[in-house]
């Protein structure tokens, strides 16, 4: 029997529609918009603001700001692939059960023999009364940036060896308790281009942390779900890269939520209908979730435009969109100009469009300047 087919030009529809990159789709709903994408890549700081802002129908920094750090409707929290994500309740929940639970027990492991052969003689005891010291810290003076938790518990500053370095061992426990989900990022200590957070307890960052424990396969089930509704058709392949699962994971996640396999990947069982299309132009930034939503990306993505617009290890950078597609590359001067690149013709209206967009976020950024944290091989033509 012949798989289901899903052309190109659908799955592009679908794309520029579930990831609100259409004007009728944009929305000031944070949680929605995030819980729709599943979730924003935060290893560069900038991403968070830029890939929300995108898709706002009145975009405003501050309002992403509020969600992250006073409403707090929005976790940051390492997760697939040991990347540092922003989320919803729900969907870290999802992701700490499916996926950060085996990257910290690594942590764990790793600290343990770091400890062991820097001469701690007993380590557990050493990892366990620190933890408690740290989070009885943050419970009781709120978040705080590590140089401060060493400042007050300074008999907690001695150096761990690991590899050619040192580093502080309060700096190494706080990081264990981040994977573990006892901590979560709060505000950076500088502007929110900043990367370096403040930590939080998360018991008192939100009521009830993280979440109920899940079973790694529930969980898997769940992220799985959330990601075949963003992204899907995709392949086991840009499943399994996308969330840092191996190939046994992956086939029984699929197979828990009943996957239907297309000719170009796997949908969800109630999701084989059209998808009208919709005319969309974007400039999204470096890491956004729709360039990193799946690793094979011929249906949006040719690769000359791949080889100007990602850098040796993968990452994406700053990309013009338009109706689905990736056609050419941005980058913000340091007057403060947006300057652009399209490697396609498309056409005048979807140019001007793109224009537009690149004055909005030029509007948007007032006098903020940032350098991308992975700069693609386009962006030093379009900063000369």
């Amino acid at each position: 029997m012949a798989l289901p087919s899903i052309s190109v030009a659908q799955r592009r529809a679908r794309l520029v529609t579930r990831h609100r990159l259409t004007p009728a789709t944009r929305t000031d709903d944070l949680s929605a918009l995030v819980d729709d994408l599943v979730c924003l890549h935060s290893t560069d700081p900038v991403s968070v603001y830029l890939s929300a802002a995108a898709r706002m129908a009145t975009p405003a920094l501050s309002v992403v700001d509020r969600a992250l750090y006073e409403d707090r409707t929005l976790l940051r929290h390492h997760a697939m692939r040991r990347t540092l994500w922003v989320f919803g309740p729900s969907h870290a929940r999802l992701a700490h059960h499916a996926a950060t639970v085996d990257v910290a027990a690594v942590q764990r492991r790793n600290l343990q023999k770091q400890l062991t052969a820097g001469g701690y003689a007993a380590p557990e005891d050493t990892v366990r009364t620190a933890r408690a010291e740290i989070h009885a810290l943050l419970r009781a003076e709120g978040p705080l940036p590590a140089r401060e938790v060493g400042l007050r518990l300074p008999h907690l500053t001695t150096m761990v060896p690991i590899g050619p370095g040192e580093y502080p061992l309060h700096s190494r426990v706080l990081l264990v308790m981040g994977f573990d989900g006892e901590v979560l990022r709060a505000r950076p200590t500088g502007t929110w281009i900043n990367g370096q957070y403040r930590w939080a307890a998360a018991d008192a960052w939100v009521p009830g942390g993280l979440g109920a424990p899940l079973p790694k396969r529930e969980a898997a089930a769940g992220l799985t779900r959330a990601y075949l509704r963003a992204f899907g058709p995709a392949t086991r392949e840009d499943l399994k890269w996308w969330a840092g699962w191996t190939v046994a994971v992956t086939k029984a996640a699929l197979a828990d939520v009943d996957a239907v396999e297309t000719d170009t990947g796997y949908v969800l069982p109630d999701d084989l209908d059209p998808v009208e299309p919709a005319p969309s132009v974007a400039l999204l930034p470096g890491l956004d979730p729709s360039t990193m939503g799946w690793k094979q990306r011929d249906h949006y993505l040719s690769p000359e435009i791949a080889a100007q617009l990602f850098d040796r290890n993968g990452n994406g950078g700053p990309a013009v969109w338009v109706d689905g597609a990736i056609v050419g590359g941005w980058v913000q001067r340091k007057d403060g100009r947006i300057a652009m690149r399209l490697f396609t013709d498309v056409g005048a209206e979807a140019k001007a469009e793109a224009e537009a967009a690149a004055h909005r976020l030029e509007t948007l950024l007032g006098e903020v300047r940032f350098t991308v944290r992975f700069p693609s091989p386009l962006q030093p033509t379009l900063l000369a």
